[in-house]
């Protein structure tokens, strides 16, 4: 495709965006299974209906622009993922391999708030103030995913994978469950 004009960028990180959301509705069940960190599981599942939701959010804006939602695969989330699903064939500590999904979901969070904030700003630049509010909206909560995995993964996971190593860590179930019910309204 030529890209000789603003709109046809615009459609096309739109398309990129879209493919990523999608490709995450199958990769985040993968993760959710290999994760032992019942407060990661939790987040992980949460988020996995988030994407669901943005994948919907996404399909609006194509269908107010009149254009298909499709037509292209995003390499870069392609490959993110496939680097991230590495981890899940190791064989390892599962404390371990929980630290490792946080560092691979982080990755694909960063990526998706570079996307989204460059996607709301062309949308604002275009004038189409409601598909830039929408995008902003899945920024923010691209952000919030990235800090809940930020705050268990220091306040448990890490803690519990460096134990590991001393042979004496064990995810407590009961204490996990009640942090993750501390924190209502969250998504990953």
């Amino acid at each position: 495709m030529r890209m000789d004009s603003f709109d046809k960028l615009y459609l096309e990180e739109l398309k990129d965006a879209y493919s990523a959301e999608k490709q995450l509705v199958k990769a985040i069940p993968k993760m959710v299974k290999a994760a032992t960190s019942p407060e990661l599981r939790t987040a992980l599942e949460e988020h996995l209906d988030v994407t669901r939701r943005q994948v919907e959010r996404l399909e609006e804006i194509f269908q107010d622009l009149g254009k298909p939602a499709s037509g292209k695969t995003c390499k870069g989330m392609a490959g993110i993922i496939e680097e991230g699903q590495e981890v899940l064939h190791e064989d390892g500590e599962p404390e371990v391999i929980d630290a490792a999904i946080i560092a691979a979901a982080q990755r694909v969070e960063h990526y998706e708030i570079a996307a989204y904030g460059t996607l709301r700003t062309f949308a604002e630049t275009k004038g189409d103030t409601k598909a830039a509010r929408v995008l902003e909206e899945i920024l923010n909560e691209e952000k919030e995913a990235d800090e809940r995995l930020t705050r268990i993964a220091e306040s448990s996971v890490y803690i519990h994978a460096r134990s590991a190593e001393e042979g004496d860590a064990e995810w407590d179930e009961d204490e996990e469950s009640s942090k993750s019910r501390t924190q209502p309204g969250r998504s990953l």
